[in-house]
């Protein structure tokens, strides 16, 4: 074998690389085979296709040159099916004229991130982990395949391995000049006998990237503007059956179908499937189910959350607050509560904030079909994936992992609504009923905002110790909620040089279905840590903006975005009469942003408007910097939808809001003049940007209302009614 002095000394073995690299080799070649999957185990197939035109499990090559790089995440408006790819493409220098992107098979030993933990593989695109996941792993498989491609060329040349090199999609000779395509090398490739891991060192230094940090056109947005980009509600088979589940409107409650035998009387009925918590009805034609579930006659059980009332459960949290019992502590840094106790000057402020459902714009639905021995069955799903990849079909139908084949599509919206596998689960169990047809499960809008999972409701309340200098000198935040780590998220101040900090959570159960909401906790703790930060510049007389450069002292990273907003804000310049700005700062999965918006008030009639909105966002290494802007763009206009509408009230264990007629979202009219968005130059690894914009939105907006009013926002979302309270009370 010829060596290379310019990577690090071999150290993958071959049956290493296939197991890790190409333990499934997806071959579909120039004359359009059917794609084969092979066994990592099964060297020779492994052999013949990489002589043929496989290369490791991400990348497919053909004659004609064309590179179809393996995308494993979800696509749901987040541009993954481009940055992810981009990364590959850049290690295995690739022309990107010449690549072409598809969904990677669900099989999470090859395809699983590393941004889970140590020692776990993971297909779940969720918590802004799927770039800085994938980020080193992808690049570690470009250049595995690069270096094939030149090991292949020297191979093939008779030439030592250290004069050949690459350039974008062909191999160089150095000495000679002598070139060829990737296409070229496509009947040429040699496997050699070891690889190097690239673990330590020998990628491209950051300097000689050709394609991350440059914007590259988005590989899926041609097909959603023309129409042939398919998502799962788009899924046709032959023989289709469409299925509808009443799950009622408390959770947990079970259900007892009294008019069966009329109801499978119903024109176009196949089955009807008794679930634990619903009832599924199968038929022809989806009218034709939902007809029949209109028809039945259903006794529902007592549940958990029987009786529940979201809006009095505020005076249950109080309660806990006032008196009790002590939770868990998140945060326990010095002394926090001492110092308190014994301060001059203390800062306080009780915050709510409201049940929040996803409400992305595809309501659920996924396509199951299970074979009539009942071994195997194959799904076509819109799915952000699960700790499971084969999304609980396994367990629900009780067979073999290997025998579940996932067929990923794009998403119309997922929000961390479809990390949940509810709605597959449940389309699978309704396909065995009726195997070997295929079975389309539709949630309607009604039945996920009834019986969805939903954001958790709050109260926080958060104290602050003031010295006579007008340093924060302790600090200390109370949550009473359910939901547990779901309402954790962005309770620590790890940014901000305070001495004594303590933060604690007391948990109370109600039985509601809760999930995940883009930013999780971030938006409700964020926003009572911020505006406290507010309050107390406000009442120590301190411009909030000198105020936060005291407190990031020791955070320069943190400080930078603080200065960016503040420039292209113009904090320092005075809004025009009848308007105001406010400002925050927030980590959220390694992104250090900082953000002001300028609003003014209806006295009227309540309603805030937001004119501008400035953010300033540290998020190491960007991949596509127009995306990314993209990005945080969308995530404040999300923002702004929850807090300024968004509000899904329970009572008596039911949701009262069913549809977007009553369930509010931001109108056109309601967006903001502008959004500037400014991206700080880091060399640091790529961190999540996914959710970096929404939880800003509520603490500038109650930020700027302080600025501009005088009172005080406290309670989200900030409802007219909520607004006119606060200037009147």
């Amino acid at each position: 074998m010829k060596t290379d002095s310019s990577t690090s000394t071999p150290n993958l073995t071959r049956r290493t690389f296939i197991k890790q690299t190409a333990g499934i080799s997806l071959v579909i070649g120039a004359t359009g085979l059917v794609p084969q999957l092979f066994s990592c185990t099964d060297t020779a197939a492994i052999n013949k296709a990489l002589i043929s035109e496989s290369i490791g499990a991400w990348v497919r090559l053909t004659s004609d040159g064309i590179i179809t790089i393996l995308n494993p995440a979800a696509e749901m408006g987040q541009g993954s099916m481009t940055s992810l790819p981009v990364i590959f493409a850049e290690e295995m220098d690739a022309d990107w004229d010449d690549v072409r992107v598809e969904f990677s098979p669900q099989e999470s030993d090859i395809y699983g991130s590393e941004g889970w933990g140590p020692n776990r593989r993971i297909m779940l695109s969720a918590g802004s982990r799927v770039t800085k996941g994938y980020f080193n792993l992808l690049r570690r498989a470009g250049a595995q395949v690069r270096y094939v491609l030149r090991y292949s060329a020297a191979e093939l040349w008779e030439v030592p391995l250290k004069e050949v090199t690459s350039a974008p999609s062909k191999i160089i000779h150095n000495s000679s000049g002598r070139s060829i395509s990737y296409g070229d090398l496509v009947s040429h490739i040699f496997m050699p006998a070891e690889l190097p891991d690239f673990k330590e060192g020998g990628l491209k230094d950051p300097v000689d990237f050709r394609l991350i940090g440059k914007d590259q056109p988005r590989t899926d947005i041609a097909g959603k503007v023309n129409g042939q980009a398919q998502f799962a509600i788009d899924v046709r088979l032959p023989g289709m059956l469409y299925a509808v589940i009443e799950r009622g409107r408390v959770h947990g409650a079970k259900p007892t179908l009294t008019n069966k035998t009329d109801v499978e009387a119903m024109a176009g009925i196949i089955s009807i499937a008794e679930l634990g918590h619903g009832i599924g009805f199968i038929a022809e034609k989806i009218e034709q189910a939902l007809a029949a579930r209109k028809a039945s006659q259903i006794e529902w059980s007592e549940a958990e959350m029987s009786g529940f009332d979201s809006e009095r459960a505020y005076e249950e949290y109080s309660a806990i607050m006032n008196k009790g019992p002590r939770g868990r502590a998140v945060t326990e840094e010095g002394n926090a509560r001492r110092v308190i106790r014994g301060a001059s000057k203390i800062y306080k402020g009780d915050f709510k904030n409201d049940y929040v459902c996803h409400a992305q714009m595809e309501p659920l639905n996924s396509v199951v079909q299970v074979t009539e021995d009942g071994q195997h069955a194959e799904v076509w799903v819109g799915t952000q994936q699960g700790f499971d990849s084969k999304l609980g079909v396994p367990a629900a139908l009780g067979i073999a992992p290997e025998n579940v084949k996932i067929h990923m599509q794009y998403l119309g919206g997922g929000f961390g609504r479809r990390s949940m596998t509810d709605f597959v689960t449940e389309g699978a169990l309704l396909a065995k009923e009726v195997a070997p047809r295929p079975v389309k499960l539709m949630w309607t809008r009604e039945d996920d905002l009834t019986y969805g999972a939903y954001r958790p409701m709050s109260l926080q309340r958060v104290e602050a110790a003031v010295n006579g200098q007008g340093q924060i000198t302790a600090f200390s935040h109370i949550l009473v909620g359910d939901g547990d780590n779901l309402i954790a998220s962005g309770i620590r101040n790890e940014y901000y040089d305070i001495p004594n900090q303590y933060a604690e959570l007391r948990i109370v159960p109600h039985g509601v279905r809760l999930k995940h909401w883009r930013a999780v906790g971030h938006g409700p703790n964020k926003f009572a840590i911020e505006c406290l930060i507010d309050e107390v510049a406000r009442g120590e007389g301190i411009d909030p903006a000198v105020l936060r450069r005291r407190l990031m002292n020791k955070s320069p990273r943190a400080l930078a975005t603080l200065e960016e907003v503040v420039r292209i804000s113009g904090w320092n310049d005075p809004s025009q009469e009848g308007r105001a700005k406010g400002m925050a700062f927030l980590e959220r999965s390694g992104t250090l942003s900082s953000g002001v918006c300028e609003i003014s008030v209806d006295r009227n009639s309540g309603k805030i408007k937001v004119h501008r909105f400035w953010s300033a966002h540290d998020a190491g290494i960007v991949i596509q910097p127009d995306n990314v802007r993209a990005q945080v763009e969308g995530g404040i206009v999300m923002g702004m939808s929850s807090v300024l509408k968004e509000k899904l009230d329970i009572v008596d264990g039911r949701a009262v809001q069913s549809n977007y007629h009553d369930y509010q979202l931001l109108r056109m009219e309601d967006a903001p003049e502008s959004i500037e968005t400014s991206i700080i130059a880091s060399d640091g690894p790529p961190q999540g940007v996914g959710e970096s914009g929404t939880p800003l939105v509520a603490c500038c907006i109650a930020n700027a209302f302080l600025a501009l009013t005088g009172k005080r926002l406290r309670h989200l979302p900030f409802t007219p009614e909520r607004v006119l309270e606060a200037l009147n009370g």
